[in-house]
């Protein structure tokens, strides 16, 4: 069988400009870590079941909205970071192209292109004002302005997200049993798989990305669950 080269495949990389898979993970994870820390923290005061699940659900409600709003106004803030400084840019080529030019051809320089070279390629860009644009923010920035993360994209699955990983742990009660014990177990699965999915997308160990998951979520559970006991109403799990 012939190896065909990536670059000449399409699609050989995964999509990771849409906005989308960062806020999705860290909701997942943060909605999972943090019912079961706030789960096992009442659970290990002493509430009663019919406390545990009002807690976790208010506690799900309100990560939820929070980590959306958050996600959007964050990706929104930066967006428009961008485009202000994309806006100078602009003005910049416009007011002095002949030092933008220069200072385009520096920077290939710099990464070892040679000097007649660089400043060839850096005239050609300079005639098409739009390309030369681009090209500026790209190098200047690290940046690409036609290809911005969507807030909408990063509220909504971080929501989403959020709002699974915090049911997880909720499941047991909700489906009437009351053993706090089984409610962090539940969640300590939903953590493996967690990471374990999370890890196939940066080609890491499925076991290792799931272990570490569970882990910083056991350290967080124990935290929480400690406190509970030490100031909780009858101390115990159910």
């Amino acid at each position: 069988m012939t190896d065909t080269p990536a670059a000449l495949r399409e699609a050989h990389h995964a999509d990771v400009s849409g906005g989308w898979l960062r806020p999705a993970v860290f909701g997942a994870m943060d909605g999972l870590v943090t019912n079961i820390a706030l789960i096992a923290g009442v659970g290990g005061g002493g509430v009663s079941p019919r406390s545990v699940v009002l807690t976790g659900t208010a506690g799900l409600v309100a990560g939820a909205i929070s980590m959306g709003l958050g996600e959007y106004t964050s990706v929104r803030s930066a967006n428009e970071q961008v485009a202000a400084e994309v806006a100078k840019e602009r003005r910049e080529l416009e007011r002095h192209p002949e030092a933008e030019a220069r200072e385009l051809a520096d920077a290939w320089v710099a990464r070892g292109l040679p000097r007649d070279l660089a400043t060839q390629v850096a005239e050609a860009v300079r005639a098409n004002p739009e390309e030369a644009l681009r090209v500026h923010v790209r190098e200047e920035l690290g940046v690409d302005p036609d290809d911005q993360p969507s807030p909408w994209a990063a509220a909504i699955s971080s929501f989403i997200c959020f709002s699974i990983g915090a049911l997880v742990p909720l499941l047991p009660y909700l489906l009437g049993f009351t053993s706090l014990w089984l409610a962090l177990g539940v969640g300590g699965v939903g953590l493996f798989l967690a990471g374990a999915i999370v890890a196939r997308f940066t080609y890491r160990a499925w076991w290792s990305g799931g272990l570490r998951q569970l882990l910083l979520g056991a350290l967080a559970a124990g935290a929480t669950y400690l406190i509970g006991a030490l100031i909780g109403v009858g101390g115990g799990i159910g």
